[in-house]
């Protein structure tokens, strides 16, 4: 692993610099992580700890990973898509479907950029093989600032196959 990175655990990882800088050698590293990780994700956190006022991560989702919905209580959140596509579903407090909106690496043609304002509930669909973003959010980062929606299952709960196959028969009609 890069010797500028601290090891969080399998899949998240810390820069020790205060100056971060990532080329397509960093972004190869995250790609090969994620596809050893159990969860089929890497990130690296460039903000030096998880008390810092803004967290930025580079994050590598690989296609088929679910992650659960989610909102971000007294927070702002924003993506900037790097390599891939990546789908971003809003959703209102019952769980329909407020807003697709589709990202892809800049110069392809459609919206390389996401922030969301407000609390929603949302969560991200890899498209391609792996997508890689650059997520920008206010820190520190405290679990509690994340609420999660009855309607949605637990990461690693049986029922995440069924939950995605019926979100993705659902885009499909939009």
């Amino acid at each position: 692993m890069n010797h500028n990175w601290i090891s969080e655990n399998e899949d998240v990882f810390y820069t020790k610099q205060s100056i971060t800088t990532v080329s397509k050698e960093e972004v190869v590293i995250l790609k090969k992580s994620a596809s050893k990780s159990k969860r089929k994700q890497s990130r690296l956190c460039t903000h030096l700890s998880i008390k810092d006022d803004i967290h930025e991560m580079l994050i590598v989702l690989s296609k088929g990973e679910y992650i659960r919905p989610h909102k971000h209580l007294n927070k702002t959140v924003s993506y900037h898509i790097i390599e891939g596509e990546l789908k971003v579903i809003l959703f209102d407090e019952g769980g329909n479907v407020l807003k697709l909106i589709n990202m892809t690496e800049y110069g392809a043609g459609g919206i390389c950029y996401y922030r969301l304002s407000e609390s929603l509930y949302y969560t991200v669909v890899p498209i391609t093989d792996m997508v890689v973003f650059h997520e920008t959010t206010r820190g520190p980062f405290s679990r509690s600032d994340y609420c999660f929606p009855p309607w949605a299952p637990p990461e690693g709960d049986g029922s995440c196959p069924l939950f995605l196959e019926n979100l993705s028969t659902l885009l499909k009609n939009i």
